[in-house]
């Protein structure tokens, strides 16, 4: 079975004493194999029919709202797009089309880092 969008996988149905990793599917899925998360293999095993917030989450590098796009660094795979929506700290990768996207290959495309105070002023001056 592969996921499908609208998805949601949810680490603390079947390991309480995780981070509690939450994602929802955004797009693709077909070549989705598995994803680890504080030593743990999520699978479609992992599909719950609606999130629930709930104590005991950890938040780690990954941001919530955060968009995973497996395009991003395999152009040629089925498109796997996940949304972080809760906890993550022990978030160590994705496996998807036979290929592993990690925490660091996310930190070479710059998400979630601030722009650099050098890049010129862009703000308006002057009078009205």
């Amino acid at each position: 079975m592969a996921l499908k969008k609208g998805d949601i996988i949810d680490e603390h149905q079947r390991y309480p004493d995780s981070c509690g990793l939450v994602l929802k599917v955004m797009h693709g899925g077909e070549g989705f194999e598995k994803i680890i998360c504080c030593g743990h293999e999520l699978t479609e095993d992992d599909v719950v029919p609606a999130y629930r917030q709930e104590r005991g989450r950890k938040r780690g590098q990954l941001l919530i709202g955060m968009t995973l796009d497996e395009k991003k660094v395999r152009p040629d795979s089925c498109g796997f797009r996940v949304m972080i929506m809760d906890g993550g700290a022990g978030f160590q990768e994705i496996r998807c089309c036979g290929n592993s996207i990690r925490a660091a290959a996310m930190e070479d495309l710059s998400f979630g880092q601030m722009r650099s105070k050098d890049e010129g002023n862009t703000s308006q001056s002057g009078t009205a």
